[in-house]
């Protein structure tokens, strides 16, 4: 037995892979990648069943003003650059009450950080989309969002968090974390808060109920072992915490963004590493039971792939996606649970639909 099989069978068997072995299996090339892709589905049986879900939701665009213009995103704008809006309580509505007509239980807040919001217009935000589409689960604010907020109120972030649950939130958005190696988000995010902040605002969020997704950005300038010190810092945080609903994995897209049009990063991942940044995520994450793959970036050949490699779900039908379509990607818009029957039942699985906290529908 060589070397990749043998730790293959030390993670079925029961064994916690290392950082070290995790960056392993993420260089891997050649036919051993199948090998790792077959134990993480297998793990993925164990862990998730045979049932693939998805959620019945909708992005709502806030603003695309941003106070960071991260060097990975094609989507944020300064106050004065042409096609930067800020949309107000009417707009914010309408998209609101387009989404509940659309029977979504979900409505993801898609935003710039705009260095004219405070935690009142966080607030503001939450009641109009309640008024507008009553009942209907909010999910919203990154930890850059909650540190903003905190800053501008000269206040704690743990009583950010507090009202926000308070007025309404329903889960806060385990966005901004991109790579949590503060190396790396000296260059992809330099204005975002940095790691040991955004960790211990996740942490402050769940330690009162507010539960959150986790989220890795991967394939623009960091390194598998970035990539591993970033998924350990996200067990760590679920060994003490079991906030995190899913871990949700984010393939860059290069082509209308700062970092790539400057040669610092390169194209995004290859199609092995979508599949073993699915794969490898399931062997080492053995405190999650939830691997999503973002279909709208790898689109719906590779998004059924992943689903042999280790995912169990396929995040939402979303209807807009202004982040990844801006970035470069085509087709990010809308999935139909109809397609993503076709894609499931084909590999013999099970689509269901969830709420945002995985009850079934």
């Amino acid at each position: 037995m060589t070397a990749i099989p043998m730790l293959l069978s030390d993670v079925l068997g029961g064994y916690r892979l290392t950082e070290d072995e995790a960056a392993l299996l993420l260089k891997t090339p050649g036919r051993d990648v199948w090998k790792i892709t077959a134990a993480a589905d297998e793990m993925r049986e164990r862990r998730a069943g045979d049932v693939v879900t998805y959620v019945r939701n909708q992005n709502l665009h806030v603003t695309n003003i941003c106070k960071n213009l991260c060097g990975f995103c094609g989507f944020g704008r300064k106050t004065t650059d042409p096609g930067a809006y800020c949309h107000e309580k009417d707009g914010i509505q309408a998209q609101a009450r387009l989404a509940y007509e659309r029977k979504v239980t979900e409505i993801c807040l898609l935003s710039g950080v705009h260095p004219a919001f405070t935690l009142d217009t966080f607030v503001d935000l939450i009641h109009w989309v309640h008024e507008a589409a009553p009942g209907v689960h909010i999910h919203a604010f990154s930890p850059d969002e909650v540190a903003f907020a905190a800053m501008k109120m000269h206040c704690p972030t743990t009583e950010v968090l507090a009202r926000l649950k308070e007025e309404g939130l329903g889960t806060i958005q385990g966005t901004a974390a991109e790579i949590l190696v503060d190396s790396v988000r000296e260059v992809i995010c330099p204005r975002k808060v940095p790691t040991a902040d955004w960790v211990r605002i996740i942490q402050e969020a769940h330690g009162m109920g507010l539960r959150s997704t986790a989220t890795i950005m991967y394939g623009s300038y960091e390194s598998p072992g970035d990539q591993a010190e970033h998924l350990g810092l996200l067990r760590a945080i679920q060994d003490e915490t079991h906030g995190f609903t899913e871990l949700v994995t984010l393939p860059f897209v290069h082509t209308n963004t700062p970092l790539y049009l400057k040669g610092i990063a390169r194209a995004g991942p290859t199609g092995r590493e979508d599949l073993l940044m699915i794969a490898v995520s399931r062997l080492f994450l053995d405190n999650f039971d939830n691997i999503q793959v973002a279909w709208g970036k790898v689109g719906l050949k590779m998004t059924q792939l992943t689903l042999l490699s280790g995912a169990n779900d396929l995040s939402g039908t979303m209807f807009t996606d202004d982040v990844t379509g801006d970035a470069g990607a085509s087709g990010s818009d809308y999935l139909d649970p109809k397609d993503m029957e076709r894609i499931v039942s084909d590999i013999g699985r099970m689509l269901r639909q969830r709420t945002t906290l995985y009850e079934m529908v």
